[in-house]
């Protein structure tokens, strides 16, 4: 009988899964890729070169700035959390798939009473034993768990890539910030350095006047320019610490002073990589992660569409009852069942068709979003472009200002000491001068960074060495 009942169940499963096969359909329309017309050409690309698939962030040859990238992509929180949802989505679509299988589990039960397991009054009462193994299967006939585990296996291709943005957003901050980091530390040591010169200005200007050579104004004049000079020392001390903290929250860890090299020892790209536009849809995170997203709707349409129509299932059983406990191990306390099953909707006010019609909306919403990305990634493309070639061009303004701001000063303090100005025309030359060395420490500053925006804009390079090596490989 045991073996009897195997074979009904197995020659059962067996046609269920070669219906499931054979005859069996998905609803719901199919993914295509969302097409856009794009730019043929970037509207500030002077180059045709490519973006080199490389770890761009080494351009700069500053070990110092890739150690504190390592170390980011290693211990950031941020990454961490991006790597533990890809886990999860990993687990949604396990589960997702489970779904298309037969489920199987078992019951047992202990019962006293005066009625037998058939309904029947008994004289006395007795005790009913008894525990079964069952299976249940909802054939996947319109394709609902097949669409889906499509749907989840679109959120883990996003989840991926949603990773990836974030490691690209992440090396482009802790490039950023390091740049900052030194210009900060690049204007703190220009405020040290004028804060002396200043000082010893405010003696010589101090003698002077207490041998009665120049008026008290003067004297007052310098001591307003050291105070000035010795109030920027902390104030530059400040934050070249609040970055020093930040960088180390970018880092992973708790806030401590960060080694860096100076700002004048960073090298410049020689050329910008921009590429072509239609690889922007390939190289961005964020596009592709958009296109995933969509494609995880498309999918959410044919679940709703299968909802709509009815569900096949096959039921079995496979167990033993007795009154005795000893008894369930005999042949005759065997049972077994075995029953197809037919669901479905007949009228529910619109319901199931309204549940289409919503998943169909938040699909549009998601292709709206994906072509809001792309539009978004071009700008930011363009800006970054713009950004490269204008700051350029402040940087050597600024030199210049800066080469003509210090000959201004030697002459305005030779011209001082030689009777034929007036004090005030030094300071203002100083204090210009003093004014356009921080401006080109900033602008400098800018300049890197507005590479490392364009890198980020672009969609970035390889991120580890195995990325690399698997480029190649292809």
């Amino acid at each position: 009988m045991k073996q009897r009942y195997y074979s009904i169940l197995y020659n059962l499963l067996i046609s269920g899964l070669f219906l499931v096969l054979i005859t069996s359909c998905m609803v719901g329309p199919k993914f295509r890729k969302p097409e856009m017309e794009i730019p043929a050409s970037f509207l500030y690309d002077s180059t045709a070169d490519t973006l080199l698939n490389l770890r761009w962030w080494e351009i700069f040859n500053d070990e110092q700035l890739v150690d504190l990238i390592d170390t980011a992509l290693k211990n950031n929180k941020d990454i961490q959390i991006a790597a533990s949802r890809i886990e999860e989505a990993k687990y949604v679509l396990g589960y997702n798939k489970a779904d298309f299988w037969p489920s199987f589990g078992y019951d047992g039960s202990v019962t006293y009473g005066n009625i037998s397991a058939s309904g029947a009054r008994l004289d006395d009462p007795a005790e009913f034993y008894s525990l079964t193994g069952n299976v249940f299967w909802e054939l996947d006939f319109w394709g609902k768990y097949r669409r889906a585990s499509q749907a989840a296996r679109a959120e883990l291709f996003a989840t991926e890539y949603g990773m990836r943005s974030v490691q690209v957003s992440l090396i482009s901050n802790v490039a950023s910030v390091y740049f900052r980091l030194l210009d900060f530390k690049n204007r703190l040591h220009i405020s040290e350095q004028t804060l002396l010169t200043r000082q010893e200005s405010l003696e010589i200007i101090q003698a002077r006047f207490d041998e009665g050579i120049i008026p008290e104004i003067d004297l007052n004049q310098a001591q307003i320019q050291e105070a000035i000079a010795a109030s920027a020392v902390p104030y530059y001390e400040r934050l070249v610490a609040n970055v020093e903290h930040a960088l180390s929250v970018l880092l992973g860890e708790f806030p401590h002073p960060v080694d860096a090299n100076t700002l004048e020892d960073q090298v410049l790209p020689d050329s910008i990589p921009a590429g072509i536009p239609s690889d922007l849809l390939i190289r961005r995170p964020d596009i592709n992660q958009a296109e995933q997203a969509y494609a995880a709707q498309v999918a959410r349409i044919g679940v709703a569409q299968a909802m709509r129509f009815p569900s096949f299932s096959i039921t079995g059983a496979l167990g033993a009852a007795s009154s005795d406990l000893t008894g369930l191990t005999s042949g005759d306390a065997l049972i077994w069942s075995t029953a197809g099953g037919l669901t479905g909707p007949i009228f529910n006010f619109g319901k199931n068709k309204r549940r289409v019609q919503i998943e169909r909306e938040r699909a549009e919403q998601t292709l709206l979003a994906y072509e809001k990305t792309v539009l978004q990634a071009f700008r930011e493309v363009e800006d970054a472009l713009l950004r490269v070639q204008t700051v350029e061009r402040e940087v050597e303004a600024i030199k210049r200002q800066l080469a003509a701001s210090e000959n201004a000063a030697s002459l305005s303090r030779a011209r001082y000491d030689g009777g034929v100005t007036s004090y005030l025309e030094v300071l203002e030359t100083e204090r210009s001068f003093y004014q356009a060395d921080l401006a080109l420490s900033d602008a400098y500053q800018r300049q890197l960074a507005s590479y490392v925006q364009l890198y980020k804009a672009l969609g970035g390079g390889w991120i580890t060495d195995e990325e690399m090596s698997s480029a190649e490989s292809e």
